[in-house]
């Protein structure tokens, strides 16, 4: 039975690192490129495209664009065929970042059998970050899920990793989310960074950041 296939995109995509993350489980990342990551909410339409966009323009900004994919998905089926909401291509549009294909973005769902051939995936939410470790088959992929907000030093240490849904809210709300995806994007530049080096990077697999349903 042939494979889901893996995130879309090739050489210019993008992924982060995180000086305010615990270090107290210590894992030496492959550094083979791309580097893929996966930016993960509930529909794929309004969070995780965001993320994608945002981190893709951190990476290349930062010289590393050509050496990471990053994609997105969602951990439902409910908006899968879908482009991204409106209100999520507004708002990357106010901060002139439109392009990227966020315009082009369809929904999908994640598929478990797409972690072995990540490095990184990113949950929105606590709810996420549960769904996404039940689908992983080993450990080492059960690794690879974190919270996105948990590469903001200043989210890590407040313990508020979680990222509200805008879909039900208004422009302020997508402002928000916004905000709280750009101030993770330092530190996932650098976790990236670190681990195409071949550095040792922090694994966020226990302690900090809880296993936990909704």
């Amino acid at each position: 039975m042939e494979r889901a296939r893996p995130p879309r995109g090739g050489g210019r995509r993008g992924g982060g690192g995180s000086p305010g993350v615990t270090r107290e489980t210590v894992t030496t990342m492959s550094h083979h490129e791309p580097y893929r990551v996966c930016v993960v909410c509930t529909g794929n339409i309004c969070r995780s495209v965001m993320g994608e966009v945002m981190l893709r323009q951190a990476l290349e900004e930062a010289g590393l664009g050509d050496r990471v994919a990053v994609d997105s998905a969602g951990t439902t089926s409910w908006e899968e065929g879908n482009p991204a909401d409106p209100r999520t291509v507004a708002t990357l549009a106010r901060q002139g970042l439109d392009g990227h294909g966020v315009r082009d973005h369809v929904a999908r769902r994640f598929d478990g059998s797409w972690l072995p051939d990540l490095d990184l995936v990113l949950a929105a939410d606590h709810g996420h970050l549960s769904a996404l470790r039940r689908l992983a088959r080993r450990e080492e992929d059960r690794a690879k899920v974190r919270m996105l907000r948990s590469f903001d030093p200043l989210s890590e240490a407040a313990g508020d990793l979680d990222m509200d849904d805008p879909w039900y809210g208004g422009t302020a709300d997508f402002e928000r989310t916004y905000d709280e995806i750009a101030a993770a994007l330092p530190g996932l530049v650098e976790y990236v960074r670190e681990a195409l080096a071949g550095d040792a990077v922090p694994d966020l697999a226990g302690g900090s950041v809880p296993d936990r349903d909704r």
